[in-house]
């Protein structure tokens, strides 16, 4: 029993960070959304619903295919905020007009995956897809 105790201690904690959420969240139709993010080097970021009085409705990993295939365009970023957290980065492209944020995460496959969110200048997510992550690769033309 103390063992489980010791696990579920060392779950939660992981799950917490040292610091408490990154970000709290005003959820629509009242209540939080505590944030509990990982990026910009990590590839987690646990989502807590809680209601008004603070009682956890919904604990998940927000960084999710499922998850990313949510998005539509016409999302904005405060709704990308809400349902993801902070991107890893924010760049910017010759191609695109608008800020470009990347998450960090890792697919069903244990695979590196980068997930692109493109905003507008309006701040409207126009279009959103998946990319590798490529760690310590060699390019074979150096």
């Amino acid at each position: 029993m103390h063992k489980l105790l010791v696990a579920a201690a060392v779950l939660l904690s992981a799950c917490a960070g040292p610091g408490g959420p990154t970000a709290v969240v005003a959820m629509p139709g009242g209540g939080q959304r505590l944030q509990y993010s990982l990026q910009p080097t990590g590839q987690e970021a646990w989502m807590v619903d809680v209601d008004a009085s603070g009682k956890e409705l919904h604990r998940y990993q927000a960084l999710t295919f499922d998850n990313f295939n949510r998005i539509q365009p016409g999302w904005t970023v405060a709704d990308i905020q809400r349902e993801f957290g902070p991107p890893a980065k924010v760049d910017r492209v010759m191609s695109w007009q608008g800020p470009v944020w990347t998450y960090r995460w890792r697919d069903v496959a244990n695979s590196d995956m980068f997930y692109y969110v493109y905003f507008d200048e309006h701040g409207i997510v126009a279009r959103a897809h998946q990319g590798m992550e490529l760690r310590n690769f060699r390019s074979p033309f150096r």
